[in-house]
């Protein structure tokens, strides 16, 4: 299977169709065009991108995989819930996983890894958490400078494996997170961010462990708490 999840013997066309789909519905549901809980309808989908129906499915089983959307009993799709399990679970995950790996960055990262985590909080701080036109949930300059930060502070931790790790569940985490950051417009992102630089480059690993944990935290309480 190719990476648009059909097989290497379809038609170049159709894989084309297929990822230009994909990442359009992919884009639409980080934007919030879609709600959560709300159905995508292959039909509809399929008239408004001006495609087969096929082609939507195939797309639309793509971000099933990715967690970005439910395929319902009825072979229907939608938008997953604030609700869903999934989202507890994976904040359970990253908060076991990520104050371990931030912890060995501690104790093992060297000058240039606190060069990288100076430059990237640096890159973070100078970049608007947010769109002024067309009411966005995000700015993607941020979202990408936000992962680039923590992704910086990892990476002394020098064990390729949990950093694979630490991808995955970032990926599997990032929708829940822009919902949520929507959800709770007055957090100080900013602070938080900030008290996490500052403890790892003083190579404080219990105080820098607990901030992760507790930023963590925040995000997942930010989709359970009343809208």
């Amino acid at each position: 299977m190719t990476q648009t999840g059909l097989p290497p013997s379809a038609p170049q066309g159709k894989r084309m169709l297929s990822e230009q789909v994909y990442a359009h519905l992919r884009d639409a549901i980080m934007r919030g065009d879609h709600a959560p809980g709300d159905a995508l309808k292959p039909q509809d989908l399929a008239k408004e991108q001006g495609v087969s129906l096929a082609v939507v499915r195939e797309a639309l089983v793509r971000l099933v995989g990715e967690g970005l959307a439910d395929r319902l009993p009825n072979r229907g799709f939608a938008v997953p819930a604030y609700s869903d399990r999934r989202w507890q679970e994976i904040a359970e995950a990253r908060r076991t996983v990520e104050p371990v790996l931030l912890r060995m960055s501690v104790e093992r990262g060297d000058v240039d890894w606190e060069a990288r985590v100076r430059a990237a909080h640096h890159r973070l701080s100078r970049t608007p958490v947010h769109v002024p036109e067309g009411g966005a949930y995000y700015s993607e300059a941020w979202s990408e400078a936000h992962r680039l930060f923590h992704r910086a502070l990892m990476e002394g931790c020098g064990n390729p494996v949990l950093l694979e790790t630490f991808d995955r569940l970032w990926t599997a985490s990032e929708l829940a997170r822009r919902w949520s950051t929507h959800r709770n417009p007055g957090r100080d992102g900013v602070e938080e961010h900030r008290r996490l630089e500052e403890a790892a480059l003083a190579r404080d690993a219990d105080t820098a462990a607990e901030v992760l944990v507790r930023h963590l935290t925040l995000t997942v309480e930010g989709l359970t708490q009343d809208a």
